[in-house]
């Protein structure tokens, strides 16, 4: 695992999350001692992917819901 310094990190920011993805995570230590990581973060899927309702309804069913709704 890679440490770097806070002032390393900032100006090779690039290079910082680089070696966060292919080492699976980085450490930076600022002066006061205190440590941060930086890890990937892998989402699964996309955030708009959600679960479709089963209502029942046929293709033509809705199309027809969708002009009486237009329509009125």
């Amino acid at each position: 695992m890679t440490i770097y310094t806070f002032s390393e990190a900032r100006q090779k920011f690039a290079s910082v999350l680089d070696k966060a993805r292919t080492e699976g995570k980085v450490l930076i230590k600022r002066k006061d001692g205190s440590v941060y990581v930086i890890q990937p973060f892998n989402q699964k899927g996309s955030p708009l992917d959600v679960k479709g309702v089963d209502l029942g309804l046929s293709a033509d069913a809705i199309v027809e819901i969708i002009r009486e709704i237009r329509e009125g």
